[in-house]
């Protein structure tokens, strides 16, 4: 029978004796299409009869039966409770005793009630925000995502991570609990130290899951222990904790001096130094000028203090400045870069004068001895760095094995001795200078044998040592507040120091920085990233008040004087650290250009330290026009133009 058009599918339609009820697909009429339904009549014996059906792909395929369709729909759609998915299952099967969809039935019951999408639940999102993620790839137990899911659980080598320093504190502890006894015993006050270090560094870490500074939390919980009565650092035990201050100190200023690289600051040490030292001499007046006159400071109390506020903080910085240097924003100008380099000027600034102010301050010698303080300590400390310095270059070999840890311990046994034997001998302001200048010097000479500023193996380890001394030094500051002992005039007064000096210091840094190829909201920008206090103002406020308790005939007002400026600089980190990291977040995006993000480099790279190197003078045009993600809008470009109408050069980030 030959090929025909197409007709209308043929439905049967059914009776009261209709058992079953079938649908026949239309196809074109044949010799096969009158007989697909008669078993006796076969045009091919492998033909196909469903749709279901695994035999050869010829033939034609007939629908299923209507209570099939019905209970494919009772697969798809089960009842939700399982009641009603059991009576669902009985009439099923008496309908049609259909053992796949029992199957289904039986197994679906056995599996547990659906749950909600997980990673739109805010418990996804803090989970999330706890993980650490690794780049490289780590190994695990065989049954540890059974035990530990993802992401409720930390991976395990975050969990380890955590053990292994666990198991090191213990270790320690108890080491320590057999040699000196008592005083690390539970009650003592070295274990009350202990305590509180592992409590401000847990407390820190909340803190962060904010985007806030570590360091917040670490003041917070320091100032919760001793108001509650937790905590006991005073008597003969704050000898302790002086010398631990002075240690921070030293891997503070040891990480400024490795921050500044001496090849590519000679090519912007004019900018560095203008907005380094000229807004901090601002501000440093303000603060002295105010505190002379409302606190009643004779004049050098004043500058001691204003040395002290004076000092930007890297350690609220540098995390803000990081998130939004791998995001792509400033850095075409370098602007991140010019931040931390500025906030190591400051730091070096503050402590060296401070050093001086203090040395004249606390000094029983004669005038002359006094007067000499200043040049003896400048030219003292250079004198050591350069030294120092010197020695770091041929000690060790660079080939050595062991250059990376020699190096590392000769940097940190030379900055401890500038710092505690500046203090022996009197002339306690070239310390600090020395260790800045020394670790300057060194950087400078490792460079020319082949480490790169950013690949520097000895800056990673002080990053460590400083994971180890910053909770230990915010805690013990935060300790040192005493919250039924404070004085509502002396808060109000230095809110308003603070706050004048902060807005005078950002009006003088936009003023300042005239000729520096930034716009307005660039210089803004960078104006408020500078009003951020923390580290110096931490290690260098209690010092007055320790310095007074070594001194013989201290006046009770010299007493004041003291407790007043740590009350200050404690104020100073608590209202300005949190308000800085929040503007820097905020303003970031807002007034900064951005460009393509830097390509990160693998090994001992610290990506989130900015580099001088990143500062140089490169025109972008040609990358931009190539790549249209990173084209600007009109509005942007109007910002960097002049008033010849006639686009400024643009600074991008690049290797040297």
């Amino acid at each position: 029978m030959g090929s025909a058009d197409p007709v209308e599918a043929v439905t049967v339609q059914p009776t009261s004796d209709t058992k079953r009820k079938v649908s026949i697909q239309s196809d074109p009429v044949s010799e096969a299409r009158l007989s697909y339904d008669n078993y006796g009549y076969e045009v091919h014996p492998r033909r196909k009869i469903s749709q279901n059906s695994d035999h050869a792909e010829m033939g034609p395929t007939r629908k299923k039966s209507i209570l099939v369709n019905n209970s494919n729909q009772a697969q798809h759609n089960p009842p939700a409770d399982s009641e009603s998915l059991k009576s669902h299952q009985s009439y099923n099967d008496r309908l049609n005793g259909d053992a796949h969809t029992r199957n289904y039935l039986n197994q679906h019951l056995k599996q547990p009630k659906p749950k909600e999408n997980l990673e739109q639940s805010w418990i996804f999102a803090l989970c999330m925000r706890c993980r650490v993620e690794y780049n490289t790839p780590s190994w695990e137990p065989p049954y540890w995502q059974k035990v530990c899911p993802y992401p409720l659980c930390p991976s395990y080598r975050q969990f380890a991570n955590i053990l292994s320093i666990i198991l090191i504190g213990l270790l320690t502890w108890v080491t320590a609990y057999v040699i000196i006894g008592d005083s690390a015993a539970p009650g003592g006050q070295l274990f009350g130290l202990v305590v509180l270090t592992v409590a401000a560094n847990f407390g820190g870490w909340l803190i962060s899951l904010t985007t806030l500074p570590r360091l917040i939390g670490m003041l917070l919980v320091g100032i919760l222990f001793q108001n509650v009565g937790w905590v006991d650092l005073d008597g003969e035990f704050s000898h302790v904790t002086s010398e631990l201050r002075k240690m921070s100190l030293t891997i503070i200023l040891i990480r400024a001096g490795l921050e500044m690289d001496p090849e590519a600051f000679k090519k912007v040490y004019i900018t560095i130094l203008k907005l380094g030292l000229v807004p901090w001499t601002v501000e440093a007046t303000v603060v002295a000028v105010m505190s002379h006159f409302l606190f009643d400071f004779p004049w050098i109390w004043a500058w001691a203090l204003g040395a002290i506020i004076a000092a930007v903080s890297p350690a609220v910085v540098v995390p803000c400045l990081f998130r939004l240097r791998t995001k792509g924003y400033g850095v075409a100008k370098g602007i991140p870069t010019c931040i931390v380099a500025v906030a190591g000027i400051d730091d070096a600034a503050s402590v060296a004068i401070f050093g001086i102010i203090a040395s004249i301050m606390f000094s029983t010698g004669s005038m002359a001895y006094q007067i000499a303080q200043a040049p003896v300590c400048v030219i003292g400390g250079l004198a050591f760095g350069v030294i120092w310095g010197n020695l770091s270059r041929v000690v060790p070999e660079k080939g050595d094995a062991y250059a990376v840890p020699i190096r590392t311990l000769l940097l940190l046994g030379g900055g401890a001795l500038a710092i505690f034997g500046s203090e022996k001998i009197g002339f306690e302001g070239a310390g600090p200078l020395g260790v800045v200048f020394a670790a300057f010097v060194s950087n400078y000479y490792w460079c020319q044998q082949g480490w790169e500023i950013e690949d520097n193996p000895v800056a990673t380890a002080f990053e460590i040592f400083w994971m180890i001394f910053e909770p230990i030094l915010f805690g013990i500051t935060g300790a040192a507040v005493k919250i039924n002992e404070l004085d509502s005039h002396i808060v109000s007064y230095g809110v308003a120091i603070l706050t004048a000096g902060g807005v005078i210091r950002i009006l003088s840094t936009v003023a300042i920085a005239v000729g520096d190829k930034l716009n307005l909201k660039e210089k803004v920008f960078v104006s408020l990233s500078w009003m951020a206090k923390a580290t110096v103002q931490a290690a260098l406020g209690p010092v007055c008040l320790r310095r007074l308790a070594e001194k013989p005939n201290t006046t009770p007002e010299e007493t004041k004087y003291a407790e007043i400026v740590l009350m200050i600089c404690i104020l100073s980190i608590v209202v300005t650290a949190p308000i800085g990291a929040i503007l820097i977040s905020i303003t970031g995006t807002k007034l900064l250009t951005k460009t393509k993000p830097l390509h990160v480099v693998e090994g001992w790279r610290r990506s989130h330290r900015p580099s001088l190197y990143d500062i140089s003078i490169i025109d972008e045009e040609e990358d931009r026009s190539k790549d249209p993600e990173l084209q600007t809008d009109e509005k942007t470009l109007a910002n960097t133009s002049t008033n010849q109408g006639r686009p400024l050069p643009i600074y991008t980030v690049t290797k040297c």
